[in-house]
């Protein structure tokens, strides 16, 4: 490609594994099993898709907490390879998130979402289930485009090559995996035609400076 013409506006997507995640895996899996059966889950929840409440990085127990700081510390290693900022000021910033488990079952879904008031979205896959053999979308996390959203369309632009071509982008989440995106992004999680549950660990996040106040509480 020519380097008369360069890419503009690029949107984020990162990916990052967490090593040794099977045996934390295993335990959180339980853990939201146990919850799910007792406690109610958030508004929208259904016998499909259960979403806790988003309180989740405050529990005291250790597992959620050795993901929480693991899911931070890959929001920071991943925000600073696209970011301008040095280690130390990255570092200085605080970072405030507010976490939930997501439970898909077969034929349930993730309706499509985006986040004010925050600046990034990580989700982390604690379990999926084996990828559909008549449904190749089963359970990815789907990111919808909207960059070129109010462009003409015609044989040109119709056309084009990567990254500048027109369309949605699409994960798929495999145990111990981080995706990280820009929170304003509107994403979904497609219907999981697959036996078995897709559990997703979602935060959104956003970092605060010294000194920074004005922010709305979550």
């Amino acid at each position: 490609m020519s380097d008369r013409v360069v890419p503009i506006l690029a949107t984020p997507f990162g990916r990052l594994a967490l090593p040794g995640a099977e045996s934390l895996n295993a335990a959180l899996r339980q853990r939201f099993a146990e919850r799910a059966a007792t406690q109610p889950g958030a508004p929208g929840s259904n016998p499909l898709c259960y979403r806790s409440p988003d309180d989740l990085f405050e529990w005291p127990d250790p597992k959620v907490q050795e993901l929480a700081q693991a899911m931070l510390r890959g929001v920071y290693e991943l925000v600073g390879e696209i970011s301008a900022l040095e280690e130390a000021p990255l570092r200085a910033l605080t970072l405030q998130a507010r976490g939930w488990y997501t439970i898909v079952r077969p034929d349930g879904c993730v309706p499509a979402a985006s986040y004010p008031l925050s600046a990034w979205v990580a989700v982390y896959c604690v379990a999926a289930p084996e990828p559909s053999p008549t449904r190749r979308d089963s359970g990815m996390l789907r990111l919808y485009e909207s960059r070129l959203g109010t462009m003409f369309q015609d044989a040109s632009n119709a056309t084009m090559r990567l990254p500048y071509s027109s369309g949605h982008y699409a994960w798929r989440p495999a145990p111990g995996q981080i995706a990280l995106f820009p929170a304003s992004v509107t994403h979904e999680v497609a219907l999981v035609r697959a036996a078995g549950e897709l559990v997703l660990v979602t935060a959104r996040v956003r970092f605060v400076a010294p000194g920074q106040t004005g922010l709305s509480t979550w």
